[in-house]
């Protein structure tokens, strides 16, 4: 093919243009194919020639539609002039060239300022042709030479201006899921905020979820206590099973539901790395307690109260594989004594807690003086053991033969490191087994003696200021004691720490005893003195003291609501009367006066929780539910009520001239007050609105 040359290159319009200057020579101009026009053709050729004008250009006039009549627009008169050019000036060396110019005309025409390619004389399908021998070539134009449409030009409002690019819709993602495409480290830390019975309804969902609900990591702690008896067996079989592994914690209390799957399944070898074990309340035979036992080396809490396959021989088991074990529960394990205890002392030096109670063979004091020499017991429970008596006690605690002290008259020993102990029932201790502990157990947080009936005020009153930190004092049935007692309590260094106490069944503790107490004790919490010779003086200093309380700590800001700060069980007192009650229920619902620091008056902070006759007990409580949601009027309008029900129904019983008058009173005010009662249980908000039930009397119809 021959290269082309200027002369072959022409415009391809169906409309033929005659440049507007004709001196123009002829080697600078493009041949344009001429063809004759007539009538409606030959007058659009003139209009278009008189809209190429750059006066005309200027004007802003918008194009007539007659223009592109036939498709396409002319190029005849596009300024090919440097200064004109739509290429700012850029300069192309000669005017053609077939090789460089690719068939675009660079020459310069009549007109200087003529229409460049974004003005309205492009048709939108304009293009450049090529004359060859062979034939003419359609060229198209480049991007940025392309003319604009006619919608974008009237947008614009400008022949020059350019089109807006068109922004892409996003496409929404098809078949997104949301868990499937979710990590399973993630989906695992939500599963977390499940409670186990909630992941085993989940895992119904699918297989998937089913493999994923019974994954180990989320049973790491496995703790049957609040499910129990609602867990079928395979479902519990199928999570211990599953999860054996990565157990660490597991709690099978209660679960009777395994007793014939103990041995299917291989459940007693899933687990292998239990560090907390518990079996307490299980059916479970022998051999499987000791497959759990010699699977796991690594437990720390074992709990075998209750199973009568726990053995001495499970007992030599865990002193042979279980060297980590801190804290022994074997209590009511009839099939184990001393003899089995005693491998696990010298082969545990980690035990700090041991329960034991109803166990055989306390009363061995070379045991008792094995267990001395270890001193690493911090918790020791012997409740119900008959077998312990003071001479072992004494081993236990002082050992055997020790040095004794010539000023003291007490063995030199380093001192136990104790904090709780347990002594309940056992009926071999007296006075000398409990003067062993003077001076030895310095750091004794909890005592319980009760129902050991031989213990006197001559052992107690000799221990009790040995002990500084004392918090827990149990001395329920103790018919020896007296006040001498609670009053060397009282004066004891560990009256500020003292928070629960129990005396009741100590008939000869009365008023003298507990009101120095009450006094001492300002962090009491829990006070039992149910029959007891207590009176309604010590009802009276109790609401005292809490109410000295309340005024020390901050008051109550406008959400707060009251709590309780002391619970007093005093039950079948004789001395105590519906007087002593009210003095308690007056102090719970006081409301302060206004102070400096607090301008607004404001109810108590800490009130009493009181459990008295059972025939007072539901005004009582009824009283407190008002105080602790802060409704302290309607709480003392029912005290009000309940006194003037309570004074005429004593009225009533005196006899003698108006007691049928006294009577009537007594049932009318124990009407209202029921009525009371009825409305503040009813409506459950603060103030008024309460309904009161209809009830036939004086005052109602005449026919009923």
């Amino acid at each position: 093919m021959e290269p082309l040359s200027i002369d072959t290159i022409v415009v391809d319009t169906p409309l033929g243009f005659t440049p507007e200057d004709s001196s123009t020579p002829r080697s600078d101009a493009i041949p344009i194919e001429r063809s004759k026009l007539r009538g409606r053709q030959r007058l659009l050729q003139g209009l278009q020639r008189i809209s190429s004008s750059p006066s005309l250009a200027k004007m802003g006039r918008s194009p007539s539609s007659g223009y592109r009549t036939g498709g396409k627009a002319s190029m005849s008169c596009v300024s090919l002039s440097s200064v004109g050019s739509p290429y700012g000036g850029q300069s192309y060396g000669s005017s053609y060239s077939s090789e460089t110019s690719a068939a675009y005309s660079t020459a310069p025409t009549s007109a200087a300022n003529s229409p460049g390619p974004g003005s309205p004389l492009f048709g939108e399908r304009a293009r450049l042709r090529t004359i060859s021998p062979d034939g003419p070539t359609s060229v198209p134009l480049p991007s940025d030479l392309r003319p604009m449409s006619r919608d974008a030009i009237d947008m614009e409002g400008d022949y020059f201006s350019r089109p807006v690019n068109k922004v892409k819709e996003l496409k929404s993602r098809e078949n997104f899921n949301f868990w499937g495409d979710m990590p399973p480290e993630i989906r695992m830390e939500i599963l977390r905020y499940l409670n186990p019975k909630e992941i085993v309804r989940c895992s119904s969902v699918a297989k998937s979820w089913h493999s994923m609900c019974f994954d180990g990591q989320l049973w790491s702690r496995l703790d049957t206590t609040e499910y129990y008896r609602d867990i079928p067996a395979d479902a519990l079989v199928n999570i211990i099973t599953s999860a054996g592994p990565f157990v660490r914690d597991l709690n099978l209390r209660g679960c009777v539901q395994l007793r014939e799957r103990w041995n299917a399944n291989g459940l007693t070898d899933a687990c292998r790395n239990l560090e907390n074990f518990s079996l307490e309340g299980c059916r479970i035979d022998r051999t499987s307690i000791h497959c759990f036992l010699l699977q796991n080396t690594r437990l720390v809490h074992i709990n075998l109260s209750g199973l009568a396959g726990a053995t001495n021989a499970a007992m030599k088991i865990i002193a042979t594989h279980c060297p980590r074990v801190e804290h022994l529960n074997i209590s009511w394990c009839n099939n184990v004594d001393t003899r089995g205890i005693r491998k696990i002392i010298e082969s545990c030096p980690n035990l700090k807690d041991l329960r034991a109670g109803e166990v055989r063979g306390w009363d061995d004091v070379d045991f008792m003086f094995e267990m001395f020499k270890r001193n690493t017991l911090e918790r020791l429970v012997l409740m119900n053991c008959d077998s312990l008596n003071d001479e072992s006690l004494s081993a236990l605690i002082e050992g055997v033969n020790s040095e004794i002290d010539l000023l003291t008259d007490r063995p030199i020993v380093p001192p136990r490191k104790l904090k709780h102990l347990d002594l309940t029932r056992c009926r071999g201790l007296s006075n000398t087994g409990i003067k062993s502990l003077v001076h030895n157990v310095p750091f004794l947080e909890g005592l319980q003696l009760a129902k050991c009936h031989a213990l006197t005020d001559a052992s107690l009153t000799e221990f009790l200021p040995t002990v500084p930190v004392l918090t827990h004092l149990d001395l329920e049935e103790l018919d020896g004691l007296t006040n001498s007692t609670l009053q060397t309590l009282a004066s004891a260094p560990c009256a500020p720490h003292l928070r629960h106490l129990i005396i009741s069944y100590c008939e000869n503790l009365g008023d003298a005893g507990m009101l120095p107490v009450l006094k001492a004790c300002s962090s009491l919490a829990s006070l039992d003195m149910d029959n007891t010779r207590i009176s309604d003086l010590v009802l009276a200093e109790a609401a005292a003291c809490v109410r000295q309380r309340s005024r020390i700590a901050r008051p109550l800001s406008g959400s707060q609501r009251p709590h309780v700060a002391l619970s007093i069980a005093a039950y079948d007192c004789a001395n105590v009367t519906w007087t002593g009650v009210r003095e308690v229920l007056s102090r719970n619902a006081e409301i302060s006066r206004p102070t400096p620091g607090s301008p607004t008056p404001s109810g108590p902070r800490e009130i009493i929780s009181l459990k008295c006759f059972y025939n007072w007990q539901p005004t009582v409580e009824e009283h407190t539910k008002r105080v602790l949601r802060g409704d302290f009027a309607a709480a003392a309008r029912l005290e009000r009520k309940w006194a003037d029900y309570m004074m005429l129904n004593e009225e009533a019983g005196m006899g003698g001239t108006g007691a049928r008058r006294r009577r009537r009173r007594a049932r009318e005010a124990q009407m209202l007050h029921a009525d009371e009662e009825e409305g503040g249980a009813q409506v459950g908000g603060v103030g008024g609105g309460r309904r009161r039930r209809a009830r036939s009397g004086p005052g109602g119809c005449v026919v009923m």
